[in-house]
């Protein structure tokens, strides 16, 4: 075969440095299908296919077993999937060495202490032992961040209020200067990072997550001597601070994902000092329903989501919740909707989501992305029906 464009299992072999075994073995496991088959069983690849094994061999040199690849990849080099993917990709990278240099440090530090003392400080070792079991952490890494990324991709490309949802938010804050702030599952802090220029200097902000990774996106995003900021992780059912200690909370796409809610809402409290205030947003009954129809068009069994987080906590319920504990509570509308002329960040929205859908879309992906892009060719609209409930003591 001689069309432009593919190679033979053994030329692309030798253009991606590898062997001819490993590129038959990733076919046999699934992680990376040839392009085209002859009648003969050939098989051929294509450009395109050396962005995925590109992934493939990344992952695998920072090391991820062959299951996990198969879960963290996805066959299409279309650039705002590269894009998102090296963007990833940069920040494992990133991770691993910063990883790495602490592992480095505890074994100078293990060492050092058998030397002196000729004994073993087995709290050190234990220290150790965690560190290098790192690669479920890192895993869990990625696939936060790559749908974090994926939700905020598509927002901000085709959100028609120009404002932005984050510098809303900072709006809504009032951050004057010697204010003291507790942001509860600040992910990668992306509310502080696009209103830095807006922030006081005198301004104490202390971001917490239950992701170590997600705050370590924040504290490279932001700024490591940046020192308004700290950083925090822990559960926010149990806020480590005492009463009183917090001009402002924040829980920004929070609340609906806590296991307690009420108990967060008392932990707020405790820690709000008298008139603090606590800002939380939340989703309403219609945002983004046109998601959730265009792939039941596609396959009545695809669920986005297995709890609708708006039942959880939502426009409609959540000042019920909230005025047990804030006498002062009312919602503010952040008015917007989504116009998408082309597939991709949709699609990349879509197998973002805590459903099912990977187990339906992913063998049937050529399927499903020509599928959507007959959706978008007019663009297609979605209803966003967001906001923050503004409360104080």
């Amino acid at each position: 075969m001689n069309k432009p464009g593919y190679y033979s299992s053994g030329k692309f072999a030798r253009m991606a440095n590898v062997t001819l075994r490993t590129i038959r073995y990733y076919d046999k496991q699934d992680i990376l299908k040839p392009s085209f088959v002859s009648e003969s069983g050939a098989r051929f690849y294509t450009d395109e296919d050396f962005a995925r094994l590109q992934q493939i061999l990344l992952l695998k040199y920072l090391g991820f077993s062959l299951d996990d690849i198969r879960e963290m990849t996805i066959d299409d080099a279309d650039y705002h999937f590269m894009l998102d993917s090296l963007n990833i990709q940069l920040k494992l990278v990133r991770d691993r060495i910063e990883q790495m240099q602490l592992v480095e440090t505890a074994i100078m530090e293990t060492s050092d202490a058998i030397q002196k003392e000729r004994t073993i400080d087995w709290n050190k070792m234990l220290n150790l032992i965690h560190l290098t079991g790192m690669e479920k952490s890192l895993k869990n890494q990625y696939q936060n961040a790559s749908n974090i990324s994926a939700r905020i991709h598509l927002h901000s490309l085709y959100s028609q209020n120009q404002q932005g949802w984050f510098p809303w938010i900072y709006e809504q804050l009032e951050v004057c200067p010697g204010i003291r702030i507790l942001e509860l599952g600040c992910g990668d802090g992306t509310l502080w990072v696009e209103n830095l220029k807006h922030l006081p200097k005198e301004a104490d902000i202390i971001l917490s997550d239950i992701s170590e990774g997600m705050l370590r996106d924040a504290r490279r995003a932001i700024g490591a001597k940046d020192g308004r900021f700290s950083y925090e992780v822990f559960d926010c059912q149990h806020i480590p601070f005492a009463d009183g200690s917090f001009d402002l909370v924040i829980a920004n796409h929070v609340l609906f994902y806590c296991e307690d809610i009420r108990r967060v809402c008392g932990e707020v409290r405790r820690v709000l000092r008298p008139d603090g205030r606590f800002l939380c947003s939340a989703y309403g009954q219609e945002h983004m329903k046109e998601v959730s129809l265009l792939v039941q068009g596609f396959d009545d069994r695809i669920v986005l989501s297995a709890d609708k987080l708006y039942d959880r906590f939502g426009k409609e319920n959540g000042a019920g919740i909230l005025e047990e504990y804030f006498p002062v509570c009312r919602w503010k509308m952040y008015e917007d909707q989504l116009i998408v002329p082309e597939p991709e960040p949709l699609i990349s929205y879509v197998l973002s989501c805590h459903g099912n859908q990977g187990q339906y879309i992913t063998e049937r992906y050529k399927e499903f992305r020509s599928y959507v892009k007959r959706k978008t060719d007019r663009g297609f609209r979605i209803t966003k029906e967001a906001g923050v409930f503004l409360c104080r003591i």
